[in-house]
């Protein structure tokens, strides 16, 4: 990582569509639009988290930087999980004898190569060689990862444009919601197979913000001539295709970064299906540099640099393919890893809080 460079900690909740569940039925979550839910009460990342004690469940996450850290519990109830980064694959333990009461860091890797990375996320369950005591869950609060936004020396802005803004055209039919949970206080929504909402920009990074409830289904996100990328937007609490489990706060719906200063064009396209699917278009969030590096990609073989990166406290790895990641107890860990300069919110209600460095 250029650590002179002007770098940004990006947190992707639990709840956030860019996380692929390959299972969501064997993961379970608190519902967010429960009459009874108080996420303010909760110790967890908006007051959700997602927990399975299916052996082999897992989530995938794709990602652009060099440093990848994970969220979770540790406790007598969890297991062991494998951590695979561009088929790198390595064995760590969430297990201790007594439940944390805040979110640990399970895993992190500082030093990977500048890169697109692929991260898959698989519950092991108890692995007795690991020191598990027989517990099989697996908690996921959140992941963080570190982007680069401009070269050493540069100034940045975020640019939000707002659903309702001009700069944002659509095709197919949109409706309009209101509500304060909104960036903004309100968002388009369509259920038409094939509506679309673009956006033209020039910016270094890039990020959507949507909806996540049970009545929402599949959407691809194209930048540029790239192929599109395909997302969930259905929550994760289970139950039939229905207005519930619906999240508060706007989701990361899409992320990229690492853009040169051409002019860019997104597309979000709605695939309704059998089930006409919603989807909820909140904002988008364009980071604008004073002055454009875009770094160029490694070509390595694997996927770490040189290096060894550390841990905080006595660590819960069990089995590592590659010294360039380790697991660690402590929570505190977090206070770490940005060492920021200023911290941003993306919404009133700190929907995304970024934190830049240089």
């Amino acid at each position: 990582m250029d650590s002179t460079a002007v770098n940004t900690n990006v947190t992707i909740d639990d709840f956030d569509s860019v996380l692929r569940y390959d299972d969501q039925a064997v993961w379970v979550t608190p519902d967010p639009s429960s009459p009874t839910f108080n996420g303010s009460a909760s110790p967890w990342l908006r007051g959700t988290y997602h927990q399975t004690e299916t052996k082999a469940a897992s989530l995938s996450f794709n990602f652009t930087g060099p440093a990848i850290y994970i969220y979770g519990l540790l406790g007598p109830g969890q297991g062991s999980f494998e951590v695979d980064i561009d088929s790198v694959s390595s064995t760590h333990s969430a297990y201790q004898a007594v439940n944390a009461t805040s979110p640990s860091l399970l895993y992190f890797a500082s030093n990977l190569t500048f890169a697109n990375h692929d991260l898959v996320l698989r519950n092991l369950g108890a692995v007795s060689s690991n020191g598990d005591k027989g517990g099989n869950a697996f908690l996921l609060d959140y992941i963080s990862t570190t982007i680069q936004l401009a070269p050493a020396g540069a100034t940045v802005q975020n640019k939000t444009y707002q659903e309702d803004d001009p700069a944002v055209t659509y095709t197919g039919t949109w409706g309009h919601n209101t509500s304060p949970a909104f960036s903004g206080g309100g968002t388009s929504y369509t259920n038409e197979d094939q509506a679309s909402a673009s956006l033209s920009f020039h910016g270094s990074a890039v990020y959507v913000m949507g909806d996540k409830k049970n009545d929402h289904g599949i959407y691809s996100v194209q930048l540029d001539s790239n192929s599109p990328l395909f997302y969930d937007g259905v929550s994760g609490c289970g139950g039939a295709f229905a207005m519930t489990c619906e999240q508060q706060v706007p989701t990361l719906a899409f992320l990229a970064s690492n853009l040169d200063s051409s002019q860019h064009i997104l597309k979000v396209t709605n695939f309704a299906g059998v089930n006409q699917s919603f989807f909820d278009l909140d904002s988008i969030v364009v980071t604008i540099p004073s002055v454009y590096a875009p770094r160029q990609l490694s070509n390595s073989s694997s996927p770490f640099a040189n290096g060894t990166a550390g841990s905080t406290t006595p660590s819960h790895t069990a089995s590592v393919s590659s010294s360039s990641g380790g697991a660690a107890k402590s929570s505190a860990a977090a206070l770490a890893i940005s060492n920021p300069l200023l911290l941003l919110a993306f919404t009133m209600l700190l929907a995304y809080r970024l934190s830049f460095r240089r």
